[in-house]
């Protein structure tokens, strides 16, 4: 790619900045030199700064979701994860160290056992979501999704902390389609994983969010 900046993320902050030249290209070999201070993914060979601390929002979106999806997948051979946690998108018998597309999903679902390796996972997730925050919402919706479908990411979602409007894109014959559009606090079912349905309630009182698996309910 030719710039280190893409639209809808932070650029590369002056105290980090030193260590990467626009025009270079790098790899897992040099990401994982840059220690934990310098929060990026690297995407096709450039780095692009991770946004700042997420909103109170997305983290108690993103943590209730991951407890709900836990929940459903007791006693199956699937995975779930949260962010940070490095996928390593890589072409065929590629090495991680020439590997140059390394993202960190907000959530993920892995459930081929083969794809997880100390490092992270190697290979595409098949369910993931991306929760929107101010600075990555344009690539979050564009050049994510057309990354995650090339790559056969079976399920992906991009779901707004605000409105609680997620949009579902699944994949067909290689394509991922119209997004299936839904609301968060009326439940939205995910396609791959049947009787998973995420739902969120709104508190009355105040801004907080909780979060209740409908399948709980039932076992109520």
């Amino acid at each position: 790619m030719g710039s280190a900046y893409i639209p809808g993320t932070n650029p590369l902050k002056e105290p980090v900045k030193e260590l990467v030249h626009e025009k270079a290209h790098y790899t897992y070999r040099n990401y994982k030199t840059w220690g934990e201070d310098f929060r990026c993914e690297l995407w096709y060979g450039q780095p692009v700064m991770m946004s700042p601390a997420p909103h109170r929002r997305h983290q108690e979106l993103l943590g209730n979701l991951y407890k709900q999806i836990s929940r459903y997948l007791e006693g199956k051979p699937y995975q779930v994860y949260l962010a940070p946690l490095d996928v390593f998108l890589v072409e065929g018998d590629e090495s991680l160290e020439d590997c140059d597309l390394v993202l960190q999903p907000d959530l993920m679902v892995v459930c081929d056992q083969n794809k997880l390796i100390d490092e992270g996972i190697r290979g595409s997730p098949d369910f993931i979501i991306e929760i929107l925050s101010p600075t990555t919402a344009m690539r979050d919706q564009s050049e994510k999704k057309v990354l995650y479908e090339s790559r056969g990411v079976r399920e992906y979602w991009v779901a707004n902390p605000e409105t609680l409007e997620v949009f579902r894109y699944v994949l067909d014959q290689g394509r991922y389609g119209l997004p299936r559009p839904a609301f968060l606090n009326e439940g939205a079912e995910a396609a791959i994983f049947q009787g998973m349905t995420l739902k969120v309630d709104m508190e009355a009182q105040g801004p907080q969010i909780t979060m209740k698996s409908e399948q709980a309910a039932k076992d109520t």
